[in-house]
């Protein structure tokens, strides 16, 4: 028998929760306003307005790729480490990997675009290898 293929679809509550979850994140990374603003590509306002009110949020679907990389590349962080100051504290250091090269994981997210996000969640990802 031929089974349909099962999709997975995001309710809006999960979003509006990661959303809640991604915000404490970036708190935590000792994120400014305009750090957040870039690394969840939204403008000033917005920013303020869905932190106020994130039930009521529009949630697009780059913002939606954004948060799953956020939350992926925290997973990936408290799976290397145990230590909440390396947890929180690894995107802000100077790392000497290749991909890297000198600068923090924040520097490469900080320019902005999806695939900056994408990048330090699949290096993250090859580090941590097979541990869960």
């Amino acid at each position: 028998m031929i089974r349909p293929k099962q999709t997975t679809e995001i309710t809006s509550n999960q979003v509006h929760t990661a959303f809640k979850a991604v915000l404490n994140i970036l708190h935590k990374w000792h994120c400014t306003t305009e750090e957040m603003q870039i690394l969840l590509g939204l403008k000033r306002s917005t920013l303020f307005k869905y932190k106020s009110m994130p039930e009521k949020a529009s949630i697009s679907q780059d913002l939606t790729e954004r948060l799953s990389y956020l939350l992926n590349i925290h997973a990936a962080l408290r799976i290397l480490f145990s230590n909440p100051d390396s947890i929180y504290g690894w995107v802000r250091k100077p790392n000497r990997a290749p991909f890297f090269n000198g600068k923090s994981a924040m520097d490469i997210m900080l320019q902005g675009r999806v695939v900056d996000l994408w990048a330090v969640a699949s290096r993250l990802n090859a580090e941590r290898g097979g541990k869960s």
